[in-house]
C-alpha cells in the first residue's frame, strides 16, 4: 500500500520503519520544519537517510483554509492512505479525505474518554485506574472518528506521563498502528462509532494551570502532580517563589515522619522535608511523597536536601579531570548543534535540549566516563555546564556517596589478581564485627592453612540481623518500592556480580576447592543468571479473581493477592556457597521479603562478598544480612525466632527434620527443604555407551562429588557392565588431581577436613561389606584435602554404601539383569530419598516408561546434570519439599531432562 506518513518524533519514526519492515511503500512524510541550528525531527531524518521525500511544512492552513500550494505537494505523492502516529499540526481535510483508504490516526487514551493534546496527562491527573490508546479512522471532529482498535493496560499507582509512555502506549502504541494499517489492507479493518456516553474534552495542560490545589485528599495531589511529570510540572508556591514538584508517590498513612516543616501556602499542613523526600498533606490528613524540586531559575534538587546548606566550594580538577571536561564540552556541543559556542553558564535545556537529549547525554558520559551511570534526573538537577561538569567531577572521585560503608578487607594476591575480601557480620547495611570480637579460621583446602579469621555470630548477632531485616520489610525503603524498581535493583546486583566474576571465583575457589574454571562458570555463573531471571519476575507476581456463588445480585468480588511474608531464614551448604546463596535468595528478594542468611560455617567468604555488592547496588539497610558461623547455633536461632517467618533450608536430613520441628513449636513458620539424595542411574544395554560412560563419570564426579544430585549409585546392565567399567578406569585414570586454580585441573580437593575423614571411613565401610574397590578409596598424599576418584562394583543392594550418600567422588556401579526393567526399577527406588535420577537408553518407549516410575523430582534421560535457573528443583519424599528456581517454587513438578532418542519402534507404517 502507498502510504504517507504525516506526523514527527520518534514515535513517528519507529511507525514509519516498521511500516516499511511489513512492506508497505512509504511514498512520502510529512513533518515539521527542522528546530533552530538546523536539527531535524526524527522522522523527517530517517525517511531521508531511506531516500523517502520529506516536507517539511510550517503550516498545512491559515485561517481555517487548507494552503493550495501545500495541498498540490501533498497530493503529488499519490497516497492511498494517510497515517498520523503523532501530529501537532492541523491536517486540513482536503488531505485528510484524499486517499482512497483514507486516514488514520493514533491517540494515547481509550475514547471517547480524554479527547485533545494532553490525554496522557489527563488519564492521570483523573486518577484513572486503567489507560491505554485509540486507533481511528480520522474525520472533521476532534477525536471523535470511528475506532479501529483500542488497547489498555493497567495504571500503576506511581505511574508519571514518562513511564506509562514508556512502558506501554509508546511499544504497544507503534505494533497498534502497523496492525490498524494491515487490517485496512486486508480489507477487514472495522468502523466502530464512538459512543457519546463517557466522552470527555480535555483542554491541553500548560503551566499556568498546573497549579496545584490543596485543597483535596492527598491522593488527588498526587495523581495531579504525576500527571503533570515532567511536562508542564504542578508547581506551588512557597516563600514567594515557585516551586514544581516532580517523582511523586502516594504514601497514604504512615508514621508521622521524621523531618524540618516547611509551610506551604493553602496546605493543611506543613509538608516535611525527610530523607526519603517531601512529605505533603492532604486535606484527608493524608500523604503522598515527592522525590525532586525544581526552582524558577531552572534548577532541581533532591527534595530531601532542601534545607540542607549546598557545598559551594567549587572542585579543582586534575588534568585528567579537566580532560574529561573537555570531552563533555564538545558532548554538549554535539547535541546543542544550535549553540555557537557552550560556555560555563550555558543552561542544558535553555538552549534547547530535550527529554531525548538527555537519554543521549547520560550516555554519552557512560561512553567516555568507564560506564559511570548517571540517572536522567542528574541532568534536570545541573542543568548548567558548569554546575553538571561538578557534580560529574564528584560522581567519578565519589565524594557524594550518600554513606560509605567501611569494610575492612583482607587482600590477597592470588589467581593473577588481587582479592578483597570481607570477613565481619554482615548486619544492617554495615559489616561489624561479633559480639565479643569472636573469630575463627576459614581454611583453605587446597593446602589447609587458613585464608583469613571470620567473625563467628552470637546470639545477640543473630538478634539484631532478624530486627534489621523486620525493620527493613515493615518500616524501610524496601517494604514501600514498587515491583519494577526492586528487580531494577536486582538487575544491578546481577551486573556487579558479572563484574566482578573472576574475583568471585577465585574466592569460591580458595574457600570451597572448588576448581576454578567451574566456579567460573557453574558456581558464579549460574548465580548471576539466577539473579537475572528472578529479577525479571519481580513485576510478574500476581493473584487472580475467583468467580463465587455470591457475585450477584450483591456484586460480590473476591480476588487473591500474591504478598512477600516478611523475614526469611537461609541456611545454606558448603558445596557450592554462592550458587546456593543464589538459589535461596534470589527468589525471596524478588518477592520482596528481606533475609538474614547463614552461610556454611566452612564457606563464608563468597556470601560476604556478596554482602559488599548489595551496597554498592543500592540495597537499603537491612534487607540482607550474612551471619558466618555454627549452624546449630545461628540455623537453630533462626528457626526459633518468632519474627522470622520463613525458613529455606539445604543440607541433610536430620538436621531438617529438626528445623521442621522447631519452626512448627516457634510460630509454624514456612519451611523449604532440599535435603539429601541417593540418585540412581540406569544404564540400558542399547544406550550410546560413550556417551553414556561421559555422563556418567560427570554424574558422580562433578564438582569433586560434592553435589547434591549427584548420581549415588549406577544400574548397568549385564551385557554392558563389564566394558562399561573398563572405560571408566581408563578414564578416571586420566582425570588431573591437583591446584584448583590450575587451568589444566579435572579434580580438585574435597570441601573440608572432616568431610574428607568421612569419605576414607565410607570407603573403608564399603570394602568391609565386600564390595571391589576397583580404583581409589584413599586420601592424596599431598598437602590439603585430596581425595581419589574412586570406583567401587559388585555392590549388592544391602551394603552400607548402596544405600547411603557418599557426597563425594565415589562411583557406586551395580549390574543388572539384561531385560529386568521393572526388577531394576524396584532397586532404584528402594531409597528413601528422591532428588534426582537419570537413565541411558534410545529407546523412547523405555526411556518415558522408566522415567515416570523413577521415585524422584529431576529424572534426566540420555543426560546429567543439566539444572537451569527457569526449571523448578526439589526432591520427593526424605529428599525435601518445596522448590528453588523457576516459575513453580511454590507448586511441586516432576521435571524431565531429556537428550538424544530415537523415536522408533512404532511399526513401519508411523
Amino acid at each position: 500500500m502507498r502510504i504517507a506518513v504525516i506526523g514527527q518524533s520518534i514515535f513517528g519514526k519507529e511507525v514509519y520503519k516498521e511500516l516499511v519492515k511489513e512492506g508497505h511503500q512509504v511514498v512520502g512524510v510529512f513533518t515539521i520544519p527542522d528546530k533552530a541550528g538546523g536539527k531535524p525531527d526524527p522522522l523527517g531524518a530517517e525517511a531521508e537517510k531511506d531516500g523517502v521525500p520529506v516536507f517539511k511544512f510550517p503550516r498545512w492552513r491559515v485561517k481555517g483554509q487548507a494552503l493550495p500550494e501545500v495541498v498540490e505537494q501533498y497530493k503529488s505523492v499519490e497516497a492511498e492512505m494517510n497515517v498520523l502516529p503523532f501530529c501537532s499540526q492541523f491536517i486540513p481535510m482536503e488531505v485528510i479525505d484524499a486517499p482512497k483508504y483514507g486516514s488514520v490516526v493514533y491517540h494515547p487514551s481509550i475514547l471517547p474518554r480524554h479527547r485533545g493534546a494532553s490525554a496522557i496527562n489527563w488519564t492521570l491527573m483523573q486518577g484513572d485506574k486503567k489507560g491505554g490508546f485509540t486507533i481511528f479512522w480520522a474525520d472533521d471532529g476532534l477525536d471523535t472518528g470511528d475506532i479501529i482498535l483500542q488497547k489498555e493496560c493497567d495504571v500503576l499507582p506511581d505511574d508519571t506521563v514518562n513511564s506509562i509512555y514508556n512502558r506501554f502506549l509508546f511499544p504497544e502504541g507503534v505494533k497498534g498502528m502497523v496492525e490498524a494499517v494491515q487490517l485496512i489492507a486486508q480489507g477487514s479493518a472495522p468502523r466502530i462509532p464512538q459512543p457519546s456516553e463517557g466522552a470527555t474534552y480535555d483542554p491541553i495542560q500548560k503551566k499556568e494551570n498546573a497549579k496545584i490545589n490543596w485543597d483535596q485528599p492527598a491522593e488527588a495531589i498526587h495523581n495531579f502532580i504525576r500527571g503533570n511529570d515532567k511536562v508542564p510540572g504542578a508547581w506551588t508556591e512557597v516563600n514567594g517563589s515557585k516551586f514544581t514538584f516532580f517523582g511523586s508517590s502516594f504514601t497514604s498513612n504512615g508514621p508521622n515522619p521524621d523531618g524540618e516543616p516547611l509551610e506551604i501556602p493553602g496546605a493543611s499542613q506543613p509538608a516535611v522535608v525527610t530523607k526519603n523526600g517531601l512529605v505533603l498533606y492532604g486535606n484527608d490528613g493524608k500523604t503522598l511523597t515527592v522525590k525532586n524540586i525544581q526552582f524558577e531559575d531552572g534548577k532541581m534538587i533532591p527534595a530531601s536536601q532542601y534545607f540542607k546548606s549546598s557545598d559551594n566550594a567549587t572542585l579543582q580538577l586534575s588534568p585528567e579531570e579537566q580532560a574529561v571536561a573537555d570531552e563533555m564540552r564538545a558532548a554538549w556541543k554535539r547535541i546543542l548543534t544550535n549553540v555557537s559556542q557552550i560556555e560555563d553558564s550555558t543552561d542544558f535545556f535553555k538552549a534547547g535540549a530535550a527529554s531525548m537529549d538527555v537519554v543521549r547525554l547520560v550516555e554519552e558520559v557512560k561512553l567516555k566516563c568507564k560506564g559511570l551511570q548517571l540517572q536522567n534526573e542528574d541532568v534536570y538537577m545541573a542543568t548548567k555546564f558548569e554546575e553538571f561538569i561538578q557534580l560529574l567531577v564528584r560522581r567519578l572521585r565519589g565524594d557524594d556517596a550518600e554513606e560509605e560503608i567501611l569494610i575492612d578487607h583482607v587482600e590477597k594476591d592470588v589467581n593473577n589478581m588481587k582479592i578483597r575480601i570481607p570477613h565481619q557480620l554482615f548486619i544492617n547495611g554495615q559489616f561489624v564485627d561479633a559480639e565479643g570480637g569472636n573469630t575463627y579460621d576459614t581454611i583453605n583446602p587446597t593446602d589447609g592453612e587458613a585464608i583469613c579469621k571470620v567473625s563467628l555470630a552470637q546470639v545477640s548477632d543473630i538478634n539484631k540481623a532478624v530486627a534489621a531485616a523486620k525493620d527493613a520489610f515493615e518500616n524501610g525503603e524496601w517494604g514501600k518500592m514498587n515491583a519494577r524498581d526492586r528487580g531494577r535493583l536486582i538487575y544491578r546486583l546481577a551486573d556487579l556480580m558479572e563484574e566482578h566474576q573472576e574475583e568471585l571465583a577465585t574466592i569460591e575457589s580458595i574457600d570451597s576447592g572448588a576448581v576454578y574454571t567451574l566456579a567460573l562458570k557453574t558456581h558464579v555463573g549460574m548465580s548471576i543468571q539466577t539473579f537475572r531471571y528472578f529479577a525479571g519476575w519481580c513485576d510478574k507476581i500476581q493473584g487472580s479473581t475467583i468467580p463465587i456463588n455470591q457475585a450477584r445480585p450483591n456484586r460480590n468480588l473476591t480476588f487473591t493477592k500474591r504478598e512477600p511474608i516478611g523475614v526469611c531464614g537461609i541456611v545454606i551448604p558448603w558445596n557450592y556457597p554462592l550458587m546456593m546463596l543464589a538459589w535461596k535468595t534470589a527468589a525471596c528478594l524478588a518477592a520482596g521479603n528481606t533475609v538474614v542468611l547463614k552461610p556454611a560455617q566452612v564457606t563464608p567468604l563468597t556470601a560476604l562478598k556478596f554482602a559488599e555488592l548489595t551496597v554498592k547496588a543500592g540495597f537499603p539497610k537491612g534487607v540482607v544480612n550474612i551471619l558466618p558461623g555454627a549452624g546449630s547455633l545461628i540455623g537453630q536461632r533462626l528457626s526459633d525466632h518468632p519474627d522470622v517467618r520463613k525458613i529455606g533450608f539445604t543440607g541433610s536430613t536430620p538436621t531438617g527434620k529438626h528445623i521442621m520441628k522447631s519452626c512448627a513449636v516457634s510460630n509454624v513458620k514456612k519451611v523449604s527443604l532440599e535435603l539429601g539424595g541417593k540418585s540412581p542411574l540406569i544404564i540400558f544395554s542399547d544406550s550410546d555407551l560413550d556417551k553414556a560412560v561421559r555422563m556418567g563419570m560427570g554424574a558422580v564426579f562433578f564438582n569433586k562429588g560434592e553435589n547434591c544430585i549427584a548420581a549415588g549409585r549406577l544400574f548397568v546392565e549385564d551385557s554392558i557392565h563389564d566394558e562399561f567399567v573398563k572405560r571408566v578406569v581408563e578414564e578416571v585414570k586420566k582425570m588431573k588431581i591437583g591446584d584448583p586454580l590450575d587451568r589444566s585441573t579435572d579434580h580438585g580437593p574435597q570441601n573440608h577436613k572432616a568431610h574428607l575423614d568421612k569419605l576414607i571411613e565410607y570407603c573403608q565401610m564399603g570394602v568391609t561389606e565386600g564390595a571391589t574397590l576397583l580404583y581409589g578409596g584413599k586420601q592424596v598424599p599431598r598437602p590439603g584435602f585430596f581425595f581419589e576418584p574412586t570406583i567401587f562394583t559388585d555392590v549388592a543392594d544391602h551394603m552400607f554404601i548402596a544405600k547411603e550418600e557418599s557426597f563425594g567422588p565415589v562411583m557406586i556401579i551395580s549390574r543388572f539383569s539384561d531385560g529386568d526393567i521393572d526388577g531394576v526399577l524396584k532397586r532404584a527406588n528402594d531409597t528413601e530419598f528422591g532428588l534426582a535420577s537419570g537413565v541411558f537408553t534410545r529407546d523412547i518407549g523405555k526411556a518415558l516408561y522408566v522415567s515416570e516410575k523413577l521415585q524422584a523430582g529431576t529424572v534426566f534421560i540420555n543426560t546429567y546434570n543439566k539444572t537451569d535457573v527457569a526449571a523448578p528443583f526439589g526432591g520427593f519424599k526424605q529428599s525435601g519439599f518445596g522448590k528453588d528456581l523457576g516459575e513453580h517454587q511454590c507448586r511441586p513438578a516432576l521435571l524431565y531432562y531429556i537428550s538424544d532418542l530415537v523415536w522408533g519402534k512404532l511399526g513401519d507404517n508411523q
